[in-house]
């Protein structure tokens, strides 16, 4: 071979698809515009499903941090493989929300629904624009950044929306319930702009009073029927309602989490001796209304923090432990993984959190999420 002369090397696709499979979706977005060839390859079918599977394999905690002047930035960070380890994680920043010639501001007219989560979207349901002088819910992407925002829609006192995960069809929808019954709506994303509000039907007038949880296609929240309460249930992909009856409900300090794939109710008692107790209700299933149930002691280290409303419960790991995350950004910042089978508790320093206090602010809020997974189909 002469000098000068250049060496063509080819990379078989199935390396480059197992190298790329493995990198972050953010690295992926930047390989896509690098040339018609890999935009095409890295937008292949079965590229998007590899990437998930390896994404799926690898579950990130989300944090969704309001600040300030109500911006928002989102962080992401491993979750321990060995809950026995000790451990600190480096946070990756992914994007500040909104952009710098995007004003946008959150409404504090109610702090009901403030911020959802569902299948890697973020859902801020009461955003203020000033330049329309108009109040919209926007969807967005917390690692990518693009956002939509999603048709006006006529607001009620009591009014909640909830976002919800389809997995068979693969779509978002977001579910928009009022106190009225000829209120309720209903919106599906599509790829390019959200499609129209459509009516939708509810057999049961009743008020929703928690935020809402998706599992496996189902959206939960608590509904307050009459004097009583009662757990909603939604199918994402047919849209009809469920309505599972429990007398000893009390909205007022119930959690509800995805428990292993399963509907999850945390209630927080206190017992003679000033412990803090847990009682989980597990739903094993819908149809015949069965459910577990299951008491825990917090450590006395935990149970000073929850008792002092530093600490929220995020949710449950595919591993069992219980996640408590610090609900306003502080330095240092921590997240607490408690195993009641083992009766292990892990303490995980969250750094990058606490690096960023000052940016935050002393009135910043923090949402967690538990199990965040990367997925390709939601990038336009």
């Amino acid at each position: 071979m002469n000098r000068g002369e250049e060496v063509s090397v080819s990379i078989p696709n199935d390396l480059l698809f197992e190298i790329s499979s493995r990198l972050p979706l953010k690295s992926i977005a930047r390989f896509r515009c690098v040339s018609k060839q890999w935009g095409s390859m890295l937008r292949r079918p079965d590229f998007t499903e590899l990437f998930l599977t390896r994404s799926r394999a690898r579950p990130r905690l989300l944090f969704a941090i309001e600040g300030q002047d109500n911006n928002w930035s989102f962080f992401s960070s491993p979750q321990p493989q060995n809950p026995d380890e000790k451990f600190s994680s480096l946070v990756d920043f992914h994007k500040k929300f909104p952009r710098e010639n995007l004003r946008i501001t959150c409404s504090r007219r109610s702090r009901k629904d403030s911020c959802g989560y569902a299948s890697g979207l973020i859902y801020l349901p009461d955003m203020w624009f000033p330049k329309e002088s108009d109040t919209n819910s926007v969807i967005c992407n917390p690692i990518t950044g693009q956002y939509w925002i999603l048709p006006e829609l006529t607001r009620h006192i009591s009014s909640y929306s909830f976002l919800g995960f389809d997995p068979i069809g693969k779509q978002h929808k977001v579910l928009f319930m009022t106190n009225l019954d000829s209120g309720h709506k209903i919106l599906t994303l599509g790829t390019g702009k959200p499609k129209r509000w459509r009516k939708i039907i509810c057999p049961l007038t009743h008020e929703p009073v928690s935020e809402g949880i998706c599992i496996n296609g189902v959206l939960y929240y608590l509904a307050k029927v009459g004097y009583g309460m009662k757990i909603a249930c939604f199918d994402v992909r047919s849209e009809e309602f469920k309505f599972i009856d429990d007398k000893s409900l009390d909205f007022l300090d119930i959690s509800l989490i995805n428990y292993r794939g399963k509907l999850g109710l945390l209630r927080r008692r206190h017992d003679d001796n000033d412990a803090i107790k847990l009682s989980l209700w597990v739903l094993d299933d819908v149809e015949r209304k069965e459910r577990s149930h299951y008491v825990h002691t917090l450590p006395a280290k935990l149970a000073v923090l929850v008792y002092h409303n530093i600490l929220s419960i995020v949710g449950v790991t595919c591993t069992g432990e219980i996640v408590f995350s610090m609900v306003s950004a502080c330095k240092p910042f921590f997240v607490y993984y408690f195993n009641p089978e083992r009766k292990t508790l892990q303490t995980v320093e969250i750094k990058g959190v606490g690096a960023n206090y000052e940016v935050f602010g002393s009135s910043s809020r923090v949402h967690a999420f538990i199990d965040h997974v990367e997925d390709l189909n939601l990038m336009t």
